[in-house]
């Protein structure tokens, strides 16, 4: 039920693979250019020199002010970044019409709830995801791969706990709005708004969309250990979207996923609960079937009211 009309030639089926290059370059253009952007206030906002900016990002996070600096470059180059790389190419490339005015329509307050659900019920499935993901381990001939692989991991690590290691309320709310609702208002509306449309016309079927659409969702990420975990979600906000037609439902589940696990990592770190960002070691096998319980028939539930209407307009690319 995805809406997304569109006359422009670039955006026809024929066209996908111009249509998909436009895309790229479009949006890593915007991107480095907000980021650019950014960088150009951290010393004026934070104090903080591009030089120590530079050597946060290589790992250096003994620097004061150094996650407030970095959480406005991401909330910018990234959250910010893919909303405007997407409203540019809807609107300006493909000429699209996302018809707000019948996602609006299609949203109903009361159906949070079980939004709610599911996302929660996702949540704790994946982390046997999480799990099983971490286990992986590649063939000896392989071997220098899966080190840089492994290498690449414990970089990410290091920043996201230097990212989520709040000290004070003020960093808090901060990495709550810059992780959960700059990240999923801008990620749905890119990977849910434009990019699923696009490859459910290319591949022809709603399902394989979604799917495609998840797999790049998790690998613009480069966390090859959290791979299959983000596959996961992609698809999980990708079929809120497919079942509904209103991107409210997909951008609200990745607003709660993100925030509820910030809010996690910072009452472990004041000791107020156990939660190890880093331990892939177990997992709670009778959580994770709940989860997948929760899961089935919230969605089961969700797909029953979201049934179309006459008169509701269909995806057309």
């Amino acid at each position: 039920m995805e809406i997304y009309e569109t006359q422009a030639e670039i955006a026809k089926r024929k066209s996908w693979l111009l249509s998909l290059v436009v895309t790229v370059l479009v949006t890593f253009g915007v991107l480095i250019l907000l980021q650019a952007f950014a960088l150009a206030f951290v010393p004026v906002l934070f104090n903080v020199s591009l030089e120590d900016v530079l050597g946060l990002m290589t790992g250096n996070y003994d620097v004061p002010n150094g996650r407030m600096a970095m959480l406005f470059v991401q909330g910018i180059g990234s959250g910010i970044g893919f909303w405007a790389s997407a409203w540019i190419i809807t609107r300006f490339i493909d000429k699209a019409d996302l018809h707000w005015d019948i996602q609006n329509q299609r949203f109903q307050a009361k159906y949070l709830l079980i939004v709610l659900g599911i996302t929660l019920g996702g949540m704790l499935f994946n982390g046997l995801l999480i799990y099983w993901n971490a286990q992986l381990d590649l063939p000896e001939s392989m071997a220098s791969l899966e080190i840089w692989m492994k290498e690449m991991e414990l970089q990410l690590m290091e920043l996201t706990k230097f990212l989520t290691d709040f000290q004070t309320i003020p960093e808090l709310l901060t990495g709550i709005l810059v992780i959960g609702v700059f990240a999923g208002i801008g990620e749905e509306m890119f990977f849910r708004g434009l990019v699923q449309p696009k490859m459910q016309s290319y591949l022809n079927s709603p399902h394989w969309g979604i799917w495609v659409t998840a797999i790049i969702f998790s690998a613009i990420h480069v966390q090859f250990y959290g791979f299959v975990p983000r596959v996961f979600l992609g698809a999980l906000f990708g079929y809120m979207y497919h079942y509904s037609g209103s991107l409210w439902y997909p951008i609200l589940a990745h607003i709660v996923n993100n925030s509820f696990t910030v809010l996690l990592v910072y009452f472990s770190n004041q000791g107020l609960i156990e939660f190890d960002l880093e331990s892939t070691d177990t997992v709670s096998y009778p959580a994770a079937l709940f989860g997948l319980l929760l899961l089935i028939v919230g969605f089961l539930y969700f797909k029953k009211v979201n049934q179309p209407t006459n008169g509701q307009l269909d995806q057309s690319v």
